[in-house]
């Protein structure tokens, strides 16, 4: 298991932000048959002023879902070509369930980096995940 120590954007002209605030919060859970569950939260969320999911106001929904981003599948490992491939199955993302994410990693003092597909801007996301012993 691996938790979240950061999630930062890359801009095109090379400077970086935070994407998911300051202290994103997140889990990373890899069992021994490549199952995997992804989870990562913006720690800054604001409540919903009703309390009640289904009667939020549409920044409250807009903040919910641009502050998270979840998804399952199973992954696999390149480690001469030092890649991931996501085979997600399912994600808060519709557009991402039943695609393949090949992503560039590393791997250094249990720690585990890796680059997302630049977005359409070409913003490229960066996670970094701690091991959790």
């Amino acid at each position: 298991m691996s938790s979240a120590a950061s999630r930062d954007v890359q801009h095109l002209g090379g400077s970086r932000a935070y994407d998911y605030g300051v202290a994103p919060k997140g889990l990373l859970v890899i069992d021994a048959q490549g199952h995997y569950s992804l989870k990562i939260f913006k720690a800054e969320r604001p409540r919903f002023a009703s309390g009640d999911k289904g009667a939020g106001t549409q920044a409250e929904y807009k903040a919910a879902v641009m502050g998270s981003s979840t998804h399952f599948g199973t992954i696999s490992v390149d480690p001469a070509g030092a890649t991931l491939t996501f085979h997600i199955q399912n994600a808060s993302f519709p557009n991402w369930e039943g695609v393949e994410q090949k992503r560039s990693y590393e791997l250094k003092d249990g720690e585990l980096s890796y680059r997302v597909a630049p977005r359409p801007n070409g913003d490229v996301p960066i996670s970094v995940w701690r091991r959790m012993d």
